[in-house]
């Protein structure tokens, strides 16, 4: 379902465009079908190595990504988006036949930001869809002004981490790292507040502001991430550290 579409006596030409990557073309065909019924542009492709190559070029809003793929996996195709390009940012939903937790975490970890198991409902998929294209797409310097920080000041700098919020960028002794939204967010906030510890309910609120399908072991999931960026031993963490019973906080000064 490409190119401009019509919803009752409307034409839309400037969707949210969604790109539905799944092998079985009754499941992509029944979630364009759906989605494009909610006033969405889907789109699909059947395998990771094509929908890798358009998410290269093309700009999408949502990602739905099936796990199980032929040519390039889910898990593997959500970490090359993660890694940069025009759609670092953009809302990932997976879908999987697999209901184990440990399966749900890989995806979650691989920066996908929700999950849905086959079978799924059609009412729910779109619930979740809903939720996931509620979220602007912004630099974290356009978030960090909605929210009143002030995103022109001089760089943060502690232990050997530079943040410039103005330019998006951090870097570690010199080497600069590349993090989604999510997760630079996640890191200003915790550095600018050194030594104070934030409970997974506050961080909840202040990384996700409002997202209806998150939970506290979404907050558990995003510091995982974050640790594999920054930390030179992420199971021995030195700058984000874990407050048993409490939460996370940024090493003191």
């Amino acid at each position: 379902m490409t190119g401009p579409w019509t919803k009752g006596e409307k034409t839309v030409t400037d969707a949210l465009r969604v790109l539905v990557v799944e092998d079985e073309p009754n499941i992509r065909e029944l979630v364009c079908l759906h989605l494009g019924l909610e006033g969405y542009a889907c789109e699909g492709a059947g395998d990771g190595q094509a929908a890798l190559a358009r998410t290269e070029r093309e700009r999408f809003d949502l990602l739905v990504l099936d796990v199980m793929l032929p040519g390039l996996d889910g898990v593997s195709l959500c970490r090359a988006v993660r890694r940069g390009g025009v759609n670092r940012d953009v809302p990932i939903l997976m879908l999987t036949a697999r209901d184990q937790e440990s399966d749900k975490v890989i995806g979650l970890e691989s920066g996908a930001d929700d999950y849905l198991t086959k079978p799924f409902g059609v009412r729910e998929l779109v619930a979740r869809t809903r939720a996931l294209l509620r979220r602007p797409r912004q630099t974290a310097a356009a978030a960090a002004v909605d929210r009143g920080d002030d995103a022109s000041g001089p760089p943060v700098r502690i232990h050997g981490i530079d943040i410039d919020m103005a330019r998006r960028r951090v870097r570690i002794e010199g080497r600069e790292v590349e993090l989604t939204d999510q997760e630079f967010r996640l890191l200003h906030l915790l550095a600018t507040h050194a030594g104070i510890v934030f409970s997974r309910e506050a961080l909840l609120t202040r990384i996700w502001r409002g997202d209806t399908y998150v939970t506290v072991r979404s907050v558990d999931t995003l510091v995982k991430r974050l640790r594999r960026r920054i930390e030179a031993d992420p199971a021995n963490p030195r700058f984000l550290l874990t407050v048993w019973g409490v939460g996370y906080k940024f090493a003191d000064v």
